[in-house]
């Protein structure tokens, strides 16, 4: 009985979603054009070595941490297996900064 174009409500609603959708369109344009000049691949390239170093350094610590702590649970020796591995940890961890650092670039 009651037809696609029929109900009013229905067609104030189609005519908000196209507007809608053409809102959108013209921020997704806007927001490409915006951001065009700015992603290049020399700052993804940076990105990705910051997020090595800060994985290097973050598995460093915690890596000696979690070890340290397993030497301490097991030969009762707390706190100087935590500390130890904890420095050993740290010093693993420069090293590769280090090393990634003074690396070839590509």
């Amino acid at each position: 009985m009651t037809g696609k174009g029929s109900d009013p409500d229905q067609t104030s609603e189609d005519s908000r979603l196209v507007s809608l959708e053409e809102r959108l369109d013209r921020a997704e344009a806007a927001e490409a054009k915006r951001t065009a000049g700015t992603a290049s691949p020399e700052s993804d390239a940076n990105y990705r070595l910051g997020n090595r170093v800060l994985a290097e350094l973050l598995g460093g610590l915690i890596g000696g941490a979690l070890f340290g702590w397993l030497i301490d649970r097991i030969a009762g020796t707390s706190p100087w297996g935590l500390l130890g591995m904890l420095f050993m940890g740290i010093v693993v961890a420069f090293r590769n900064i280090i090393r990634i650092a003074s690396g070839p670039r590509k």
